[in-house]
């Protein structure tokens, strides 16, 4: 990828050597990194170099009575006014100069301070416009006619505010060993940024779980993203998430995809291992036998936390462990407690944020 913006914009924080150089920084540092736990191959799977982003945040700049996109300066205070970003897909990246011409000429920048852009893998695009003012009747008819031209959802949002142009959500498309599964993936809640990496890391994790058989938990389900996929290679699959709107959305993808084995639950990690212990009963839970359920797996993808003590000795009961981490530092944690009770069978790195020192890895681990 070649940006105008490199060593100025914050969006990149490694611009130098080029694309395959950096990812074999990463992944020398995660082999020393996770070293004590694993000295085996750890596969690597690459990003496209640019336009992978389907999920992009801008800040909105006012200067000298115009509008500009911007973004954080990569090393002092202050922005980077941009006009347009390589990370960005193809539709997100046709879309922005489009979107700012339009909001100058229906007169909607008044207190607009960012733009969020939501985009599918076929150019189905939400735009979330937020703004420090209260949206009144004149900006929804502008936004409407906006919308209509540029063939784009729109949201405005302000405080306590949130006014829908069409729908809040697009669908995705994700061809995952030679199928193709479809998802519901709602703005302003977690989806996978870069949807070819994510393809790869649902195929490498359903090839660790191929013919193991028996019933699956997964905590931190999110809209079903893993979830649906693995529901091929398990008899029945039990799924948690705290998130109602992720939960809503990770049924309505069971129903997209005509999967029938899932059961989903919206309930904290914590919650649910008091639910299971018999410590605390949960109307939530009523209507699962949780007694009909063989576990012998279980599949977390935590957030960049990872995971507590009492979640990690939880996870440690059953038979096969698979965990993708979008922190190393926080994996290396939590293998120090898995690692007393299992072994390592299997690594991967997955580069889903190019330019930056972030990876994604995934880890599936065997009861000793």
């Amino acid at each position: 990828m070649d940006c105008k913006y490199f060593g100025e914009c914050g969006a990149c924080r490694l611009y130098e050597d080029g694309y395959d150089a950096q990812l074999q920084d990463k992944l020398e540092l995660n082999k020393k990194r996770f070293e004590k736990f694993y000295t085996g191959e750890i596969s690597v799977f690459r990003s496209p170099q640019q336009h992978y982003r389907s999920r992009s945040e801008f800040k909105i700049w006012h200067k000298d009575d115009d509008i500009y996109y911007a973004m954080n300066h990569l090393e002092h205070k202050g922005v980077v006014l941009i006009d347009e970003c390589p990370q960005v897909n193809i539709y997100i990246g046709s879309l922005m100069p489009k979107l700012l011409d339009a909001i100058k000429k229906y007169k909607l920048g008044f207190k607009l301070f960012g733009a969020d852009f939501l985009s599918s893998s076929t150019g189905e695009i939400v735009v979330s416009l937020l703004y420090h003012r209260k949206l009144d009747n004149e900006w929804l008819e502008n936004a409407k006619q906006i919308a209509e031209e540029l063939g784009i959802y729109i949201i405005g949002r302000s405080r306590k505010q949130k006014l829908v142009i069409g729908q809040d959500y697009v669908i995705e498309k994700l061809q995952i060993d030679k199928q193709e599964y479809k998802f519901k993936q709602i703005e302003n809640s977690f989806t996978q940024p870069n949807a070819r990496v994510n393809e790869q890391m649902i195929s490498w994790a359903m090839k660790n779980f191929a013919n193991i058989g028996g019933d699956l938990l997964e905590l931190y389900c999110g809209a079903g993203n893993f979830t649906i996929p693995f529901a091929k290679h398990f008899e029945k699959v039990l799924a948690t998430e705290i998130s109602k709107s992720s939960i809503n959305a990770a049924k309505a993808n069971m129903l997209l995809n005509n999967v029938s084995n899932i059961e989903f639950v919206r309930m904290s990690v914590e919650e649910f291992v008091q639910a299971i212990d018999g410590i605390r009963e949960f109307r939530r839970m009523k209507e699962i036998n949780i007694n009909a359920y063989e576990l012998t797996s279980i599949f977390v993808d935590p957030p960049r936390s990872g995971m507590d003590e009492s979640s990690c000795a939880f996870a440690s009961r059953h038979e096969n462990i698979l965990y993708i981490s979008c922190n190393p530092q926080t994996l290396v944690r939590d293998l120090e407690l898995l690692c007393t009770t299992h072994k390592v069978i299997d690594m991967a790195l997955f580069d889903q944020f190019p330019y930056t020192h972030h990876v994604e890895m995934g880890v599936m681990l065997k009861k000793r």
